[in-house]
């Protein structure tokens, strides 16, 4: 079993977020004690912002840690119908498309995705399991 981890969970740990972090930390660790730690490229690209050399991002997203996943032109196509829907629904353009990739590729392969932001997942990806706050 894997779980996707959403960049808004690693960047609370890394930012040592005041309300978030407790939540985050607890939960990874609950994760990593029973299934695989994933992560794609949108969601190291996100987290990657926060530092100036890659070697420092490779630090903090250990190959040990988080099994790395290449996202699937299915789940690009998926993101891409989600966002539609959105944009369709009268979402801005501030939310923008990673978050659609994140979701349609756990919902492709049939990960869980441990993320803080469950509303938006459960309304474009419905079949998707969530562990996310209550």
């Amino acid at each position: 079993m894997a779980v996707l981890v959403d960049s808004n969970v690693l960047l609370d740990l890394i930012t040592e977020d005041p309300r978030w972090f407790s939540w985050s930390s607890q939960a990874i660790a609950a994760v990593a004690e029973r299934a695989r730690l994933v992560i794609n490229a949108v969601i190291y690209a996100e987290v990657s912002i926060r530092f100036s050399r890659v070697e420092d991002v490779e630090a903090v997203l250990s190959k040990d840690i988080f099994d790395r996943e290449v996202l699937s032109y299915e789940a690009a196509f998926l993101a891409g119908k989600a966002f539609t829907r959105y944009r369709h629904r009268g979402g801005g353009r501030s939310f923008t498309l990673p978050d659609f990739f994140i979701g349609a590729h756990a919902a492709v392969v049939g990960h869980e995705l441990l993320t803080r932001d469950a509303a938006r997942y459960r309304t474009y990806f419905p079949k998707l399991t969530l562990i996310a706050p209550d």
